[in-house]
C-alpha cells in the first residue's frame, strides 16, 4: 500500500490531456461478490475492485465460510448455494454501506446469529428502515446501540412469513437493492413481492442491482412501485469482468472539461450499466464537448470557452453530483444542485462537508436539506482542504488545482476507498 502523506499539496493544472484506465466499480464489485457467494458454483471476478470497501466485504465473506483464492485469472469465490457455512460471526463492515447494508438483508434470514459493527461514522448511518422491513415479515434483528442504525444483532431466523414486504427507499437506495439480492432465496415458492413505500431515491443503484442479479440467472419483474422476485437459485456466469467506476470517471472527464483536454477514460462507455455514465450528458448540457465509446468517453473544455450554469436534479446521477459542484465553479453563473438529500447519510453530510470547502476556494454557497446553491467566485482562493474521511471530497477537491491555484487535500489516504493505488 501506498504511504501517504498527512497533506497532498496539488500544484496548478494549466492544461491536462492524456487517457486513463479505472478502478473496477465499486458498486458492482461488491454485488457481484455477495451474489457469487451466494450461488450455485464458482465465479471468476475480473478487474474487481481491490480497495477499502470491497477487502471489508471479501474478509466478511471469508469469515462467513465463503472461500476465496487469487490468481492470475482474477478472484475465484466458490458458492454456498445460498447459505453460509458459519452460523454465528461478528463482522467488522468499517464505512461501507453497500456491504453493510446487503449482508443485513442476507443473514436475515440464515438461521444463524450474527453481529454487525462498523466504524464512529457507520453507526452514525441510518438502517432503521431497512431493519424495520425486514423484522416486519419474520426476521429478528436487534439494535444495540442507538435505535435506527448499526450496530446490529442478528438472531436465527428461517423463512419468511409472507409473500409480501414493504420497504422505504427514501433515505438509500441500499435499502432496497440489499433486500432484492437476498429476496430470490427467502421467496416462497410462488415468489416474493417488494412493495416500496413513497419515493425511490438513486434509481439508477437498483436498477444495476436488477441488471447484475439478471447476470446471475435471476429476472425480476416490476409493476409501478412493487417488484415481483421469483424464488430461485443464484447460477454463476462462470466468469464476469468488472466495469470501471462510472463514480470515478466523473473526476477525470470533469478534468478534461474544466482543463482543455481531452481527457478520455477508458473500461466505461455508453454500454454502461451504471447509472452514474449520465454524468458526461451533464457536462455536455453545460457545452463541454463529450464523445462517447462503447468502452470509452472523452471529454473537451467548450469550444465558446466556459461552461454553462446549471439547474439540475441530481436524482440520477448521486454521487457523481459531487463533482459536479466542483465543475459548476468553472461555470458562468450560478449553479443549483437538487435533490441531493441521500448526501446526508454517506461518508460523512457531504452537502454540510462541501459548503463549507466550496466557501474556502472563494464560492458563495446556500445550502437546504437537499439541495445546493453555488456562485462560483471571479478568482479561486489558495485552500487546505477537509476531506472528513471521505474519498470523493479528496479526489473531487484536487481538481480545485485547474483553478490557476495550488490545493492542499488533508488526509488524502482516505482515498484508498476507491482508489488505493
Amino acid at each position: 500500500m501506498r504511504a501517504w502523506p498527512g497533506v497532498l499539496t496539488v500544484n496548478p493544472i494549466d492544461r491536462a490531456l492524456g487517457a486513463v484506465r479505472l478502478p473496477g466499480s465499486k458498486s458492482i464489485s461488491n454485488r457481484v461478490l455477495l451474489l457469487s457467494a451466494l450461488s450455485d458454483s464458482e465465479a471468476t471476478l475480473v478487474d474487481l475492485l481491490d480497495a477499502d470497501d470491497t477487502r471489508v466485504m471479501c474478509s466478511s465473506l471469508t469469515t462467513l465460510g465463503v472461500q476465496l483464492h487469487r490468481s492470475d485469472a482474477g478472484l475465484h469465490v466458490r458458492g454456498c448455494h445460498g447459505r453460509f457455512p458459519i452460523r454465528e460471526a461478528s463482522l467488522f463492515l468499517g464505512n461501507a454501506g453497500t456491504a453493510f447494508r446487503s449482508l443485513t438483508a442476507a443473514l436475515a434470514f440464515s438461521g444463524g446469529r450474527y453481529e454487525l459493527d462498523g466504524v464512529a461514522r457507520m453507526r452514525e448511518r441510518p438502517i432503521g428502515d431497512l431493519v424495520e422491513s425486514l423484522n416486519s415479515v419474520g426476521a429478528r434483528i436487534r439494535y444495540t446501540g442507538s435505535p435506527g442504525f448499526p450496530p446490529l444483532l442478528i438472531e436465527p431466523a428461517d423463512r419468511l412469513s409472507t409473500d409480501r414486504v414493504s420497504i422505504k427507499a427514501d433515505v438509500s437506495s441500499q435499502f432496497l437493492s440489499g433486500l432484492l439480492m437476498a429476496a430470490p432465496l427467502l421467496a416462497p415458492d410462488h415468489g416474493l413481492r417488494i412493495s416500496v413505500e413513497g419515493r425511490l431515491i438513486s434509481e439508477p443503484y437498483v436498477e444495476l442491482t436488477l441488471s447484475l442479479m439478471k447476470q446471475f440467472d435471476v429476472s425480476v419483474g416490476r409493476a409501478g412501485n412493487d417488484y415481483l422476485v421469483p424464488r430461485a437459485p443464484y447460477r454463476s456466469p462462470g466468469r464476469f469482468i468488472v466495469e470501471s467506476d462510472a463514480s470515478s470517471a466523473s473526476y477525470f472527464l470533469a478534468l478534461g472539461a474544466i482543463a482543455g483536454g481531452p481527457v478520455r477514460v477508458d473500461g466505461v462507455g455508453k454500454d454502461s450499466v451504471q447509472g452514474d455514465i449520465r454524468f458526461a450528458d451533464v457536462l455536455a448540457a453545460m457545452g463541454a464537448q463529450v464523445d462517447f465509446g462503447a468502452d470509452q468517453i472523452e471529454v473537451s473544455a467548450p469550444v465558446s470557452g466556459r461552461l454553462q450554469a446549471i439547474d439540475i436534479d441530481c436524482n440520477h446521477i448521486p454521487d457523481a453530483a459531487m463533482t459536479l459542484a466542483i465543475v459548476a465553479l468553472f461555470a458562468d453563473g450560478p449553479s443549483t444542485l437538487r435533490n441531493i438529500a441521500s448526501w446526508r447519510v454517506k461518508e460523512t453530510d457531504r452537502i454540510a462537508a462541501m459548503a463549507t470547502e466550496l466557501r474556502k476556494v472563494g464560492a458563495q454557497i446556500e445550502e437546504g436539506p437537499d439541495w445546493i446553491h453555488i456562485v462560483p467566485s471571479k478568482q479561486f482562493r489558495e485552500a487546505t482542504i477537509d476531506t472528513y474521511d471521505d474519498h470523493r471530497m479528496a479526489m473531487c477537491f484536487s481538481l480545485v488545482a485547474a483553478g490557476a491555484v495550488p490545493v492542499h487535500i488533508h488526509d488524502p489516504g482516505c482515498v484508498t476507498k476507491t482508489f488505493p493505488a
